[in-house]
């Protein structure tokens, strides 16, 4: 049974990939049968010639025995398809621009939606490497009501996590972990990384196992202090460390703790880390001692890890979450007996959620994963243009063939075996178009990526096999969608206009089908000109934004201590240090310490008022402390009143400055000057009003109720080591020298990291930049195919109408007639399709309101400015035809056939 099943699948693969051997083998058996059934005749009398002829008689005829031998293979539609690809690759060769535009431009359709699926899939699809069971593994997101406004957040605290551990049933584990940036090494090989700090449980989720020696286990990671060791990321290990086995075993300084290295984990490995490629894992126990001491074990005011975990079988989400919910709700119990002013239960209606791994498809997804959800439809948008495009491209192909296909049909060929083969060319080329797609998208992957993933983190594209199934995919849809016009166009025509040459009612059905594709292209190319328009104008509003300080000249300075322990004194006189020492470095114009820095982190404290009973319901409020020099070195502007200065120190009395938008919340059509405000308790030192300066935007750009108030550096709890430098040109070019000079002033092993301000604001500002540069992009080559889209038609129609504008020529018609006529045909067509894409992209646009910043969907300068752009293209795209149809000799139009 085996030796014929093989024997089988042998002839047929020589069937397929040895024809001609096989066909050689057919011919020599047939003639040594003929030759034996002759030697008969002979032997009885007949000559040879006689004989053979009488042979091929009752043999029945050679090609019919020939034609069932072939059938006898079982390979007749593989011997069909590659004869219909090798009349497309001929068709190909007879014509190549044609073929290489068709190609070109389902390539551009293809590969940005290619190249964009890798960036979506990455964002929020795919759970992250070596995930085991990854559908039971929840990422916990809490929710509670504080002063009337719900809030979410996956922050926990440590004694929290340990509550939900011990007081929920319907998980089978749980992980807690954390990421931030430290510094990683000794002296001046230290960098800042990423740093992991993780429960030993963190890697039982995955399905990793280390390169290179182990992880750490529970016991290296038990409460309070946890075993100093350090488990390496592949990249750290390799970029820093060459891949040498020998690290293990090795000290390392993380932050400032001195670590021993126990492993390195695999490549591609970055756990639940979205942001960056982690360069050390550490045990949270660790890092929690390393950051606050022993207090992290019971401090239910330190919000800094994040938690999964893992749903038992059987248990569904329903359950899961009211499970989380209850254990929750016993935990904030807890926390309300220990920390008094908490929200009561009640009041607080906390809930737990079970939701997706990837921040970006969880309750907290911000405005960038929209975008991205958004950028992805647009790509699509993008393939139907260029399908639109193609498919004209083809009906224009199909009507120059016409007549050949009219007489195969006449010949006998049924609909089916011409449906085939049309088919076949469309799936050739699409695939010609989808392969070179691929390597549009590897080469445009990397802007991709670097708008929209973090910089440690690639998206492959010919090595992802969900990729190239997804590429498959679109590619076999594309091929059906092009096809599809010139294959009805094909099998509807009838058969005598087409021998005898007419052919008018074909034409007049292609032109009817390539002006509905043209309408659609331009359709399409509005709807993504107008949301280009609409993001590039909330960017300019965005960059337009008076944000209460200057951005682009200022760097930011943080000290990282590493283990170097200083009084409160020594720390005020180390940054005052570093303050008088970057002042000093020609380009500096001034200098400042802070205790909080906008977009990046903000400290806010209890404050009381006479005569107001909840502070908080009034807006957010948030607290500077800063030296002296703070206003001029930000470029805040100060409207009334003075700024703190040196006079007012630890022994002078509280003083305060605080925002316009404060000011008039605290004391609506009252002079805030002198007032009172006491900060942190109401038995504190009363807090004289000396300033107002003007609002600033600190967490959100949108939102008008942040309010910040000020006071010296001097007159605050505890340094929190961060300076503002700002210098006389761009931020970015002082940077690694001012982190030189500042260096040294730095005592033992701490460190100081300096970073341009833009860096950090400019995350705001990211979903209208996405969306900006992607719907420009994409709308512009949307614009560029439909550009060539009308070109084709217009070509085709003068084309078609040759005869006609020949005999309009020769009856006295004037070259500006003939321009107007044939630009006005497709002007025409635009004008509906603005029209239809205005329509559609109104309608739509209210879906988008929340992405845009201070612009109406509806606003009509970006309308019309899209229409003029689209008109002007149009205007190009028709001169050359038109101009061609106005040099049409009459003679020759009138003997050709059209």
């Amino acid at each position: 049974m085996l030796t014929e099943l093989w024997s089988d699948l042998r002839y047929r693969w020589r069937a397929i990939f040895r024809r001609t051997d096989l066909e050689r083998e057919l011919d020599d058996e047939l003639r040594f049968h003929l030759e034996r059934e002759a030697d008969k005749y002979v032997r009885n009398g007949m000559s040879r010639g006689d004989a053979m002829r009488r042979a091929r008689i009752a043999f029945g005829g050679i090609d019919s025995a020939k034609e069932q031998s072939r059938d006898a293979r079982g390979t007749v539609l593989i011997d069909i398809l590659a004869q219909d690809i090798r009349y497309t690759f001929r068709g190909m060769r007879a014509r190549p621009l044609f073929a290489a535009g068709v190609v070109v431009t389902l390539a551009l359709g293809i590969g940005a939606n290619a190249s964009m699926f890798g960036i979506v899939d990455r964002l929020l699809l795919r759970p992250p490497a070596f995930l085991r069971d990854a559908e039971h593994v929840h990422r916990v997101y809490l929710r509670h009501t504080r002063d009337r406004v719900i809030r979410t957040d996956d922050g926990f605290q440590f004694p929290r996590y340990l509550d939900l551990v011990r007081w929920s049933h319907d998980f089978s584990a749980a992980a807690v972990f954390t990421s931030q940036r430290l510094a990683v090494g000794d002296g001046d090989a230290a960098r800042v990384r990423q740093v992991v700090g993780a429960s030993a449980s963190y890697f039982d989720f995955f399905d990793a196992k280390p390169v290179v020696g182990r992880y750490y286990t529970t016991s290296e990671d038990s409460i309070p202090l946890g075993t100093p060791v350090a488990v390496m990321g592949y990249g750290f290990w390799q970029s820093e460390f060459g891949g040498r086995t020998d690290v293990v075993g090795q000290r390392l300084r993380v932050g400032h703790t001195l670590c021993t290295i126990i492993g390195i984990a695999p490549h591609g490995f970055h756990g639940f880390e979205e942001e960056h490629d982690p360069a050390v894992y550490i045990p949270v126990t660790t890092f929690g001692m390393d950051a606050r001491g022993t207090s992290y074990v019971d401090n239910y005011g330190f919000h800094w890890i994040s938690v999964v975990v893992r749903r038992r079988a059987g248990v569904g989400i329903a359950a899961a979450n009211a499970d989380l919910t209850a254990a929750y709700q016993r935990s904030w119990l807890a926390e309300l007996a220990v920390e008094k002013e908490q929200t009561p239960l009640a009041s607080a209606r906390p809930i737990a959620i079970a939701g997706p791994v990837q921040p970006e498809r969880g309750p907290l997804a911000g405005p960038e994963a929209r975008v991205v959800t958004w950028v992805a439809g647009v790509t699509l948008v993008v393939l139907l243009v260029a399908c639109a495009n193609v498919a004209n491209l083809l009906l224009a192909r199909a009507l120059a063939r016409r007549r050949e296909i009219a007489l195969r049909r006449a010949l006998g060929v049924s609909s089916g075996r011409l449906f085939q083969q049309l088919l076949t060319e469309s799936v050739v080329l699409a695939t010609l178009g989808g392969l070179l797609g691929l390597a549009v998208a590897q080469w445009a992957g990397g802007l991709l990526r670097a708008l929209f993933l973090p910089p440690d983190f690639t998206a492959a594209v010919v090595t992802d096999h969900r990729t190239l199934v997804v590429t498959l995919a679109l590619t076999l849809i594309t091929a059906v969608l092009t096809g599809m016009a010139p294959l009805f166009d094909a099998t509807r025509a009838s058969l005598s206009p087409m021998l005898v040459g007419a052919g008018r009612d074909t034409g007049l059905r292609s032109s009817h089908s390539r002006s509905a594709l043209l309408v659609l292209q331009a359709t399409l190319s509005v709807i993504l000109l107008v949301g280009a328009g609409l993001f590039v104008r909330s960017l300019q509003h965005v960059r337009a934004l008076r944000l209460g300080y200057d951005v682009d000249p200022l760097l930011l300075v943080m000290d990282e201590k590493r283990g170097v322990v200083l009084t409160r004194e020594q720390q005020l006189t180390l940054e005052n240090r570093l303050v008088e020492t970057a002042r000093a470095i020609p380009g500096v114009v001034g200098a400042s310490i802070v205790s909080s820095v906008p977009f990046y982190g903000f400290e806010g404290r209890a404050l009381f008022v006479a005569g107001i009973d909840s502070i908080d319901l009034l807006g957010n409020f948030d607290m500077q402390a800063a030296s002296p020099d703070y206003f001029r070195t930000l470029g805040t502007r100060l409207l009334r009143g003075r700024p703190f200065d040196a006079h007012d120190d630890a022994q002078a009395p509280r003083v305060v400055v605080v925002s316009q938008g404060m000011a008039n919340a605290l004391w609506p059509g009252q002079e805030p000057l002198g007032k009172c405000i006491r900060i942190a308790s109401r038995d504190s030192s009363c807090a004289t009003v000396i300033g107002i300066t003007e609002d600033l935007r600190l967490h959100k750009l949108r939102d008008a109720r942040e309010f910040v108030y000020y006071i010296p550096i001097a007159q605050h709890g505890e340094p929190e080591g961060m300076l503002f430098v700002r210098v006389a040109g761009e931020a970015g070019d002082y940077a690694e020298k001012v982190r030189r000079q500042l260096q040294r002033a730095m005592p033992g092993s701490a460190y100081v990291v300096v970073e341009p301000f833009r860096n950090i604001v400019d995350l705001t500002v990211r979903s209208w930049k996405l969306g900006a540069t992607m719907f420009v992009a994409f709308g512009g080559l949307a614009l560029v195919l439909a550009a060539i889209g009308l070109y084709s038609v217009i070509a085709y129609g003068v084309a078609q109408r040759r005869r006609e504008l020949g005999v309009r020529i020769a009856l006295g018609a004037s070259a500006g007639n003939v321009v107007r006529l044939v630009m006005h045909g497709g002007i025409r067509l635009v004008v509906v399709g603005i029209l239809l894409g205005a329509a559609i992209a109104l309608a739509a646009g209210r879906a988008i309101t929340s992405l845009l910043f201070q612009e109406s969907p509806a606003d009509p300068m970006v309308y019309a400015a899209v229409a003029a752009s689209l008109v002007g293209v149009a205007l190009v795209a028709s001169v050359v035809p038109a101009v061609a149809a106005a040099r049409v000799d009459p003679s020759i139009a009138l003997r050709s056939d059209a």
